[in-house]
């Protein structure tokens, strides 16, 4: 008899520990590629936020977080009459308070600004947002959740802003937050005449090299990056990745030791099976290999249950209207065979004991296991 078509046989005669052991690995899998796409559709929304039709950023050297850089906004007008630059917008972050809620993100930008044109407006018109104008406007989630409309006053921190408009942005961030003319985010929080980064496009033709130089030359307290580097350079961005897949790893190995008890069971369930299929002729290696076999296809049931777990259940929570925008789970190339390598080394590991253990079986002594 073949030796995978045997191993078949001996899965199908146990669907129950089969589908149990499948269903630790599926469990697993999903949980991982569940967190890693979350977390890494987070960092792809927060990148957006940089972007904005610019290709690089600037901001303070050795900071922990962007919150905490300060960069002169004189400096974005001396770097805007540059040859290589076609435009520089300074973009101020904030964190404030509000009655209901302790988180709300406030951004200071300037009018010309691209972010809020790019939006569509439910409420009032982008000419009410001026350099010179007291009001905010708000995203779309964040006047819900702040019970506002357009006219109104909202408490933000120590002060209240009278709503200017509403829009509606795709990026789940901008959706929730609150934006301010740079000047009045500045005397919000106490940060005249400086912004956290300096977004950074260039004129046609010209190379990131440029920038870079003339940061270096006339800035050195401050570092210039391209959009790329910055994603891979930028402390908080590797935090999240790397919790995601160290969260993501536990939760599979965890799935895994299913697989190990599942081949555990199995070898000791049918120890005379075995002893038998000795006695008719298969070598210790032949019995190693159907072992090692039954707990890869299980580890490969378990993975592709989980990839449908994990796609369903992340486009579920994508459809789900008050997430709706917070929620971009990306899943990539890289993410599932991740998956599928540790799927690999769950099924070799997990099968590991119960093959060694089977394969010193005497035949002799197995007929009279009791």
């Amino acid at each position: 008899m073949h030796l995978l078509r045997l191993v078949f046989i001996n899965l199908r005669r146990h669907r129950v520990r089969t589908v149990i052991g499948a269903a630790g690995i599926a469990l697993g899998v999903a949980t991982m590629l569940s967190v890693v796409g979350l977390l890494g559709g987070a960092v792809k929304m927060f990148e957006r936020i940089l972007r904005s039709d610019a290709e690089m950023v600037v901001f303070e050297k050795n900071v922990s977080d962007l919150f905490f850089s300060n960069v002169d906004v004189a400096i974005a007008d001396e770097l805007a009459k540059q040859p290589f630059i076609k435009s520089v917008q300074p973009v101020l972050f904030s964190i404030v308070a509000t009655p209901d809620r302790p988180v709300v993100t406030c951004f200071g930008i300037r009018p010309e600004d691209g972010r809020l044109q790019k939006g569509t407006w439910l409420q009032g018109t982008a000419e009410n947002f001026r350099h010179d104008s007291e009001g905010i406007v708000l995203g779309e989630r964040a006047a819900d959740f702040l019970k506002v409309k357009a006219g109104e006053k909202v408490a933000l921190g120590q002060h209240s802003y009278p709503v200017i408009g509403i829009v509606q942005l795709e990026n789940g961030f901008e959706n929730g937050g609150v934006f301010m003319p740079l000047t009045l985010c500045q005397k919000a929080f106490r940060k005249e005449g400086f912004a956290s980064i300096l977004s950074v496009a260039l004129a046609t033709g010209h190379e990131p090299k440029a920038v870079k130089d003339w940061v270096n030359q006339h800035q050195p307290r401050l570092t210039a990056l391209e959009n790329d580097e910055f994603s891979k350079s930028y402390s908080q961005f590797k935090i999240l990745k790397t919790t995601a897949w160290v969260v993501g790893g536990c939760a599979f190995l965890l799935g895994g030791l299913s697989v190990t008890n599942t081949m555990i069971l199995s070898v000791f369930s049918r120890i005379k099976e075995l002893a038998i299929t000795r006695v008719c002729g298969f070598s210790r290696t032949q019995v190693v290999t159907m072992i090692f076999g039954e707990s890869v296809l299980v580890s490969l049931l378990g993975m592709l249950l989980g990839w449908l777990l994990s796609f369903s259940g992340l486009w579920i929570l994508r459809e789900v209207p008050a997430l709706q925008g917070y929620i971009e789970p990306r899943i990539g190339w890289q993410e599932l065979l991740g998956a599928l390598a540790l799927a690999a080394i769950t099924a070799i590991l997990g099968a590991i004991y119960p093959a060694w253990y089977a394969a010193r079986l005497k035949p002799a002594s197995a007929l009279r296991y009791e």
